[in-house]
């Protein structure tokens, strides 16, 4: 898995053209299956466009960023994400709509995380005072 600064120098590259035909082709695959870096295209390409020399004197970036936000409109995913009527903004999730699950740092959350603390302290006690009769 692949750390924020990586996604975001690798989005850097696909935006700006570095990348050579094998690469580009991933990246591309990649828009279409992983979201966040699918999001970081999206920002990186939105904050260049305010950049762009170009924006000022003519309309061709500004063709251009519309070629770019019709291409990832056009992906099966955006059309539930609401890309394909015209508008460039990124969806942004705010919110868990359900209790996270699972293994992890918020998975023991509640009244169940309080038994496990108490459980394991009370193991860790019995073990010393074992231990030290």
């Amino acid at each position: 898995m692949a750390s924020e600064s990586d996604r975001i120098a690798r989005a850097g590259n696909y935006v700006f053209g570095l990348m050579d035909d094998r690469e580009r082709a991933r990246a591309e695959r990649d828009l279409q299956i992983d979201p966040a870096f699918r999001d970081a295209v999206l920002r990186l390409a939105e904050r260049m466009r305010a950049f762009d020399p170009a924006a000022t004197s003519s309309g061709k970036s500004d063709n251009r960023w519309n070629l770019v936000a019709q291409r990832l409109a056009e992906l099966p995913q955006m059309r539930l994400a609401g890309l394909d009527d015209g508008k460039a903004a990124p969806v942004m999730t705010r919110g868990l709509r359900r209790k996270p699950y699972g293994v992890g740092v918020h998975s023991l959350g509640g009244r169940l995380g309080l038994v496990i603390a108490i459980a394991l302290l009370a193991a860790f006690a019995l073990g010393y005072l074992v231990g030290t009769l």
